[in-house]
C-alpha cells in the first residue's frame, strides 16, 4: 500500500456518504441481493474504522431514504431485518471503539422496535467520542427542510435566516459536508442532506460500495485535498 501523506488539516472534517451499488455487486457474481448488502455492511464497517484512524471527525451515512419504501415488499423486509440486525451486532463495538452514533430522518416510521434499539445506542454514546457518525435512516433532504421551515413558522421567530433554517434541521449543530462521496457510477444527489451540501465537494466513483476499501477511500481524500475550495469566491 502506498504511503499517505495528507496532513489533518488537509483533510475534510465531515463527509457524506452515499453507499450505492450492493445488489449490482450480488448480481455481477450471481448472489442473491442479501449477501450484498452484507458485503456492503462489512464494507462500512471497515470504512468507519479507517475514517476514525485517518482522523475525520464526521460521517455521514446515507442508510435508508424514504424512496426506498417503494421497492418491492420483500427487499423493504429484508433491508429492515438486516437493519435490526446490524444494530444488535455492531453498535456496541463500534462505540467501544470510540465511535459515537446518531440517528437522523423520519423515525417515527420505522418499526417501534428499531426505534427502541436506536434510543438505546444513542444513550450510550461515548461522552469524547474519536468519530461522530450520523447514519439517515427513512430519510429525505425534502422533508428534512420542510420539517426544518415548519419548525420556524411555529417557533415565532422574529427572524429566520440561514442560521435558523440550518439549526432546526436534522444534522442541527452540525457542521456542512466537506466532502461527499457516492459509490456505483451514479451522479446526484438522490434528496440527500440538500441544504447541507451548497458547497460541498462532490467525489462520484463507478467502485462499487462492497468494493469500497482503505485504498479507495484515501483516494478521495487526497482528491479532495486537491480542491480549490472558494465557496462562491472568486479564484486566487
Amino acid at each position: 500500500m502506498r504511503e499517505f501523506t495528507l496532513l489533518r488539516s488537509e483533510l475534510p472534517a465531515h463527509i457524506a456518504l452515499i453507499p450505492d451499488g450492493n445488489r449490482r455487486w450480488a448480481r455481477q457474481r450471481g448472489k442473491p441481493h442479501e449477501d450484498g448488502y452484507r458485503a456492503g455492511i462489512k464494507a462500512t464497517r471497515a470504512l468507519v474504522e479507517h475514517a476514525a484512524r485517518r482522523g475525520i471527525s464526521t460521517l455521514t451515512l446515507f442508510a435508508f431514504s424514504s424512496e426506498n419504501r417503494r421497492r418491492p415488499k420483500p427487499q423493504v423486509e429484508l433491508l429492515m431485518r438486516l437493519l435490526v440486525e446490524t444494530l444488535d451486532e455492531q453498535a456496541r463495538e463500534l462505540m467501544e471503539q470510540g465511535i459515537r452514533l446518531h440517528f437522523i430522518g423520519e423515525l417515527d416510521r420505522l418499526s417501534t422496535k428499531i426505534r427502541s434499539r436506536i434510543r438505546q445506542i444513542e444513550a450510550q454514546a461515548p461522552d469524547k467520542p474519536n468519530l461522530v457518525m450520523y447514519v439517515a435512516l427513512h430519510y429525505s433532504g425534502r422533508q428534512d427542510l420542510l420539517a426544518a421551515f415548519q419548525h420556524c413558522q411555529k417557533a415565532n421567530l422574529d427572524v429566520v435566516g440561514e442560521a435558523e433554517v440550518s439549526r432546526a434541521l436534522g444534522t442541527g449543530e452540525l457542521p456542512d459536508p466537506d466532502l461527499l462521496i457516492r459509490t456505483g457510477g451514479e451522479f446526484r444527489l438522490s434528496n440527500f442532506l440538500l441544504w447541507q451540501m451548497a458547497y460541498t465537494e462532490l467525489y462520484f466513483t463507478d467502485c462499487l460500495w462492497p468494493d469500497f476499501d482503505e485504498a479507495a477511500f484515501d483516494r478521495a481524500l487526497e482528491w479532495f485535498a486537491e480542491r480549490d475550495r472558494r465557496f462562491g469566491g472568486s479564484a486566487g
